[in-house]
C-alpha cells in the first residue's frame, strides 16, 4: 500500500494533538512557560535548518517575493478567517486565532524538510515506509507539545500533511523521471532552509519578541521551486 506510510504520519499527528488536548488544563504560568520553552526550540530548529542553504540568495529572494505573494493575497488574514470559521461551526473553544496559529505552525513544522519529500518518494518508489512512520512517531510527540498550548488547530494540520506526502508518493515515479536527482537535491536544500527562516519567525511571534504575518511568506515556497529550475536550466547549480 503505497499511502500508508502517509496515513500513519497523518494518524500519529492526530493522536498527538488528541493527547495534547487532554493535558490543555495545566496553570496558566506553566503553559506560558512551557510556550516560551516551544518557542525558543522552535527558533532553534529553524536557525539550523536555514544553515542547510548551500546558496542563501535563494533563500532571501523566495522569501521577498514569497512575502510580496503573500501580502497581496492576505493568506495570513484569510487562514485566521478560516480558523475563526472552524471555531464557530464546531465550537471550539480556543482563544483567539490559536486554531490558525496551531495549524500554520504544525504544518510548517510538518512540512519543511526532508524527510517527508524523501519519505514520500521511497514509499512511491520502493513501497517501504521507515522513513515516513520515523517521522510520524517523532510528528506525534510534537503534536503532543504544540496541542497541549496551542489548541485544536494542531490536528487540523494531518490534512496538509496527507495530502502532500501522498501526492509525491503516487507521483513518485513521475517525479524521478521528470526531475533530475540534482535539481530535487538542490530544491529539498533550499526548501528546508526557506522553510526554516518562517520556523524561525514562528518561534519569535511565541515568544512575543514579534509579530510576523508568517503565513504571507508561504508562496516563497513556490518561488524556490522556480528558481532551482531556472538554476538548473542554465547550469548555475
Amino acid at each position: 500500500m503505497i499511502l500508508l506510510g502517509t496515513l500513519i504520519n497523518a494518524i500519529l499527528i492526530v493522536v498527538g494533538t488528541l493527547i495534547g488536548r487532554a493535558l490543555r488544563n495545566i496553570p496558566e504560568k506553566i503553559r506560558e512557560t512551557v510556550m516560551y520553552a516551544i518557542g525558543l526550540a522552535i527558533t532553534v530548529l529553524g536557525l539550523q535548518m536555514g544553515f542547510e542553504s548551500g546558496n542563501f540568495v535563494v533563500v532571501i529572494i523566495s522569501l521577498v517575493i514569497g512575502a510580496v505573494l503573500g501580502e497581496w493575497a492576505d493568506l495570513d488574514q484569510k487562514l485566521n478567517d478560516f480558523g475563526h470559521w472552524i471555531e464557530r461551526k464546531l465550537a471550539f473553544q480556543e482563544s483567539k486565532g490559536s486554531i490558525a496559529q496551531g495549524f500554520i505552525t504544525a504544518t510548517l513544522m510538518y512540512v519543511m524538510g526532508a524527510m517527508g519529500i524523501i519519505g514520500a518518494l521511497e514509499s512511491g518508489l520502493s513501497n517501504e515506509h521507515g522513513v515516513l512512520i520515523s517521522k510520524g512517531i517523532i510528528d506525534g510527540f510534537i503534536s503532543i507539545i504544540l496541542a497541549s498550548t496551542l489548541g485544536i488547530g494542531v490536528l487540523l494540520s494531518a490534512v496538509p500533511v496527507f495530502v502532500y506526502e501522498g501526492l509525491i508518493a503516487l507521483l513518485a515515479t513521475q517525479i524521478s523521471l521528470i526531475i533530475p536527482e540534482a535539481a530535487l537535491d538542490l530544491f529539498i536544500k533550499e526548501m528546508t532552509a526557506t522553510g526554516g527562516v518562517m520556523i524561525v519567525a514562528i518561534g519569535l511571534n511565541m515568544i512575543g519578541l514579534t509579530k510576523i504575518r508568517v503565513a504571507n511568506l508561504l508562496p516563497g515556497v513556490l518561488v524556490v521551486g522556480c528558481i532551482v529550475t531556472v538554476m538548473y536550466q542554465f547550469n548555475l547549480m
